[in-house]
């Protein structure tokens, strides 16, 4: 039965809204006779994950020594069973028919090995509000993602993608960088593979004080400049190998939800 794995680094503190993301996955509808699994992820040892996650055999929860997102992510990969992997940050929801939009999209286009869709900003009084740059929807330009990087203005969130799981592991899943893990798994798939923008929203990114994208620190322009200088040359060195990577296996077409 093809299954989608949708994985959740958390850290202790950043459980608050651990309840809301679950509700919003558990109520998605899927193509009929696919499953998901949430594969969730302590950044740390500290047991934080049996008091807040419910009962629920579709969750497979661990937990490693605290070393970030990308490592939570990348350790959780031990327990992936997917066909698809989706990432979906702790404070973070996803709209209705996110994930059947993703896998229907994948389904219906052989040649495609990730999809990426609109987000949605919810802002602290509720009020929604759409992202501003998002690309033309359907089949991706090769290069769309690095050119909105290069400027500055990422053109989607990077978690909205669902990718294959045999290209998130043959590039090595997330890079081991203290913040934008996500982004840099998405440029490293662009490099190698053909992508889809889907109009409608994905994700719905929760804006607070807290997150990690407000704290000073994720905007150093010292850590922006390493950053660049770790994933520019990796880009530029899969690019020049001319390897590309697309689906063996087609998708089992939907036929309805489940």
């Amino acid at each position: 039965m093809p299954l989608i794995s949708i994985i959740t680094p958390v850290h202790r503190g950043g459980e608050t809204y651990l309840t809301e993301t679950y509700n919003s996955l558990r109520d998605q509808t899927l193509p009929a006779g696919w499953e998901w699994e949430w594969v969730v992820q302590e950044d740390g040892q500290t047991e934080l994950l049996s008091s807040v996650l419910p009962h629920d055999d579709r969750i497979s929860a661990g937990s490693g020594r605290k070393g970030g997102p990308a490592m939570a992510r990348s350790m959780a990969m031990a327990r992936v069973r997917g066909d698809l992997i989706r990432a979906l940050d702790a404070d973070d929801l996803l709209p209705a028919g996110a994930l059947e939009r993703a896998i229907t999209t994948l389904t219906h286009h052989p040649d495609i090995a990730w999809c990426v869709s609109a987000c949605l900003d919810l802002l602290p009084d509720g009020t929604l509000r759409p992202g501003p740059h998002d690309p033309p929807a359907g089949r991706l330009a090769g290069d769309v993602m690095l050119a909105g990087y290069q400027a500055q203005r990422f053109p989607v969130v990077g978690t909205t993608m669902t990718a294959y799981a045999d290209l998130v592991r043959a590039l090595g899943g997330w890079p081991a960088v203290p913040a934008s893990e996500d982004v840099a798994l998405l440029l490293l798939c662009e490099a190698v593979s053909q992508g889809w923008m889907i109009e409608e929203p994905g994700a719905v990114y929760r804006k607070h004080p807290a997150q990690s994208t407000a704290q000073p620190a994720h905007w150093d322009p010292v850590e922006r400049s390493a950053l660049d200088d770790v994933l520019l040359p990796r880009l530029e060195g899969l690019r020049a190998l001319g390897w590309r990577w697309s689906p063996k296996h087609g998708l089992t077409a939907p036929g309805g939800t489940s």
